[in-house]
């Protein structure tokens, strides 16, 4: 049997991230103000600048000639987990 590569298995998992907050996003649309949306909505985000202690989320370096700002942000809620799960399973199933 051959094993697959980190590459495939992060590409994997990153659609199923991907898939599981165009879920999150449709249920938000979808479903009425409740504790279901609230559920559903339920994250947490990390960004880069938060390592730093800056609070507009994008880390600044200024060289006096040139300013370069770096920004990355990742927020995960119930339904990205939801489909990492799903796309773990899958990657298992499909070997």
């Amino acid at each position: 049997m051959k094993k697959k590569s980190w590459g495939y298995i992060t590409l994997g998992l990153l659609v199923g991230a991907l898939i599981g907050s165009l879920f999150g996003g449709l249920m938000n649309w979808m479903l009425p103000d409740g504790v279901v949306k609230d559920f559903f909505n339920l994250g947490v985000s990390f960004d880069l600048a938060g390592i730093v202690g800056n609070d507009t989320g994008v880390m600044v370096i200024n060289l006096i000639i040139i300013t370069i700002k770096f920004g990355l942000s990742v927020s995960f809620n119930v339904a990205s987990l939801i489909g990492l799960a799903t796309a773990y399973y899958f990657l298992r199933f499909f070997r």
